[in-house]
């Protein structure tokens, strides 16, 4: 039996999966953030796209310093996709869980972006 070295056995693993979070920018007495939260974030977090980018939600007067957004927010809610603290893309406003899904899914294809431990 050959004796393979650590080099070559890690060439040999597939490439870990970009690591990205779905950031939803919101704010108090948003009626579309309310809506989203009644169609949608209960079940964001059990599905494909909650496993491909996690929800982490911030205030839009409150931005977080570890996101370099490609231009600030306006309205909300405002879904930001980010990857190592980089904008890769924004859908801006709810206009119901299917324009949300479609688009969603269109963004997280668009940067390859796959649930974490999966090539």
């Amino acid at each position: 039996m050959k004796r393979f070295g650590l080099a070559f056995v890690m060439g040999c693993l597939p490439l870990a999966a970009v690591a990205a979070d779905l950031v939803m920018v919101e704010q108090d007495g948003c009626i579309y953030c309310a809506q989203w939260d009644k169609e949608i974030s209960h079940i964001y977090p059990k599905t494909e796209q909650g496993a491909r980018a996690p929800l982490r939600r911030v205030q839009l007067r409150d931005l977080p310093d570890d996101i370099e957004f490609a231009s600030r927010p306006v309205f909300t809610p405002t879904f930001v996709l980010v990857e190592d603290g980089q904008e890769l893309g924004r859908m801006e406003g709810y206009a119901g869980d299917e324009f949300f899904w479609f688009v969603l899914g269109k963004l997280l294809d668009e940067h390859g972006i796959e649930p974490e431990g999966e090539p």
